[in-house]
């Protein structure tokens, strides 16, 4: 434990506080492998979860640079050492992975690698993933391995803790799916009863205008230019509609890029001016990123569908590890609590739970007369 940079329990302790502040599956692979990395001191350090045919569905590594791991190609399959830890449930430590006989060889670009500490991960009986320590950065015994039993001991409390997170992460991802289909059931509700309101008032507008216009044509005329009104609102709804159904494409795009995409569109779809400035921003943690966008979204649709303004600007902005979104309208605004007590949330309720979800903070500033300045600030990561 003495060649350790960063042991003892307080170490060990941030480690799994990092495990546990995660909550896509991705973002907890690489913290535990980062983490194990940095607590045993091993150059190299990986991740494997298989899959149900012989591969890996998720195949994190710590030590390895991004050109490194391009050349070495595919995903290793389930053999080996690995797949010896993925079915027989017990750590393997090596002095020398090569000599090993079920070694099998590796890609001309993977690095050499000599002693060898793996642990399977498990939830309860089951096997969900293989965690790999390779090449102790300590002086080794003549002829044996750089990893002790210490280090076996301490990953194995790792490896517990690993697959509560993994498991949760797991979850987690699967709780949002269904929020996400709950969350699409309810604008396709809402885009019917929408468009419906709009299309029955402009048929009705419409026959009006036919009864009109051979006895009185100006009023005739007057419901004509209301019909062209309806069919306008009708096709703002469509749109807004289609961009908030149309999967973010934070994974390719990132935050910034969507947001503006997202923007441009609802600047071209209604009559209220609404516009995008982001400065200084660094990437985030994504279930942040998907919250930040989430609440832009519904703050966007409050201000554009029941404030009445004809501005709304929206800013994201660096402070400090995170990120301060701010979506402000110049419409009539209303009193909070008076809100709260009518139980007419706007939506607030969800976008607090969204802020609160990732460790963020949401406030409303608005009065009667003076719009309103949505702030949601997350810490990122």
């Amino acid at each position: 434990m003495s060649h350790r940079p960063s042991s003892g329990l307080a170490a060990v302790s941030t480690a799994l506080l990092a495990m546990s502040r995660h909550l896509e599956v991705r973002d907890v692979l690489k913290t535990i492998v980062a983490s194990a990395r940095e607590l045993l001191d091993a150059e190299y350090a990986a991740l494997g979860v298989p899959d149900d045919h012989g591969g890996f569905a998720q195949f994190v590594v710590d030590g390895v640079s991004d050109a490194q791991w391009k050349a070495i190609g595919p995903l290793p399959r389930q053999h080996g050492i690995l797949a010896s830890m993925l079915h027989d449930a017990r750590p393997e430590r090596l002095a020398d992975v090569r000599e090993d006989p079920r070694f099998e060889g590796w890609p001309t670009a993977h690095p050499e690698m000599s002693d060898f500490l793996g642990l399977p991960i498990k939830d309860g009986d089951e096997i969900i993933g293989a965690l790999f320590l390779a090449n102790k950065r300590c002086p080794r015994p003549e002829g044996g391995c750089g990893f002790t039993e210490d280090d076996e001991d301490l990953l194995g409390i790792l490896a517990q803790h690993a697959a509560i997170a993994l498991t949760n992460a797991r979850l987690y991802e699967r709780s949002r799916e269904l929020t996400i289909a709950e969350e699409r059931s309810r604008l396709a509700h809402e885009l019917h009863d929408a468009v419906s309101q709009k299309l029955f008032s402009l048929r009705l507008t419409a026959q009006a205008a036919a009864a009109l216009v051979d006895r009185d044509p100006g009023r005739a005329k007057g419901e004509l230019q209301q019909v062209a009104t309806l069919a306008a609102e009708a096709a703002d709804e469509l749109r807004a509609a289609v961009v908030e159904l149309r999967p973010a494409a934070l994974d390719e795009d990132g935050l910034v890029d969507t947001l503006r995409t997202q923007i441009q569109v609802l600047d071209r779809a209604h009559t209220a001016k609404v516009t995008f400035d982001s400065r200084a921003i660094r990437a985030l943690p994504a279930t942040q990123e998907e919250a930040l966008l989430r609440v832009a979204q519904e703050a966007l649709h409050n201000a554009l569908r029941h404030s009445e303004a004809d501005q709304v600007d929206v800013v994201l902005v660096r402070r400090g590890q995170g990120a301060v979104l701010s979506v402000t309208d110049n419409g009539r605004g209303f009193e909070p609590k008076t809100v709260r007590r009518a139980g007419r949330h706007l939506g607030l309720v969800s976008m607090r739970d969204r802020a609160s979800g990732v460790g963020g903070t949401l406030s409303v500033e608005s009065a009667p007369g003076k719009g309103t300045t949505i702030e949601m600030e997350v810490p990122g990561g």
